[in-house]
């Protein structure tokens, strides 16, 4: 399995385009804004899938885009973000009009749930629900890696300043549904560089200094 990082947009997000080498299938997951690359990378690919860690407006403005180039891929999220695909008001796109047009859709094609295993290819990935930075906010846990949204930074973490944030909350999820992954385990954030599970456990800040963080600490990266 091959993953392939894009870093897309005025906001730099990562979006990936995971690929199965033996069946040519592949995911996109969270495709931001000006998509033009990750269309090119798909050509020949069989994509089944597009899945979002989390509606905000940097990790699904190149959604409507990336469909048309995929038609028979299925938009996957979370139940509690449904909605945000096709609401300018949730997904935060209304507040930048002179940079943005309005994201109002494409919809979901199916929901996704905490434990449920996903296929690309010969391989299975697993939904971690990890709220905090968004009250919907999902992880997808593969064989060595975690495709992380905007969870865990390379030392960081998500803002939790917007509609839904909740820093005990996301704490708690990587804690819980992250830290608790094998120390070798790849990080693939929704922004910046890799990282890997036990280097985060040993030198992240922001989740090891919990109350420096929710004092109103000022290193946290607000991403």
């Amino acid at each position: 399995m091959n993953i392939h990082t894009f870093v897309l947009g005025m906001f730099q997000e990562n979006c990936y385009l995971v690929v199965d080498d033996a069946t040519k299938q592949a995911v996109i997951i969270d495709p931001g804004q000006d998509p033009d690359e990750v269309i090119e990378a798909i050509e020949g690919l069989d994509v089944v899938g597009i899945w979002i860690t989390h509606a905000h407006l940097d990790h699904i403005a190149g959604l409507g885009e990336v469909k048309a180039a995929a038609p028979n891929a299925k938009v996957l999220i979370h139940e509690v973000e449904q909605d945000w695909l096709t609401d300018p008001a949730l997904n935060g796109s209304e507040r930048y009009p002179e940079y943005i047009d309005p994201i109002d859709g494409p919809g979901a094609d199916g929901l996704i749930a905490h434990g449920d295993l996903l296929a690309i290819g010969e391989h299975k990935l697993e939904v971690r629900f990890a709220p905090g930075h968004s009250p919907g906010h999902v992880v997808f846990v593969g064989d060595g890696f975690v495709l992380a949204g905007d969870t865990l930074f390379n030392n960081g973490i998500g803002r939790t300043d917007l509609p839904g944030g909740d820093m005990p909350q996301l704490i708690q999820s990587i804690r819980e549904q992250l830290y608790t992954l094998p120390e070798d385990t790849v990080v693939y954030s929704g922004h910046g560089p890799t990282t890997t599970i036990g280097r985060e456990r040993k030198s992240n800040w922001a989740v090891n200094d919990q109350s420096d963080l929710l004092s109103g600490g000022s290193n946290v990266q607000w991403t």
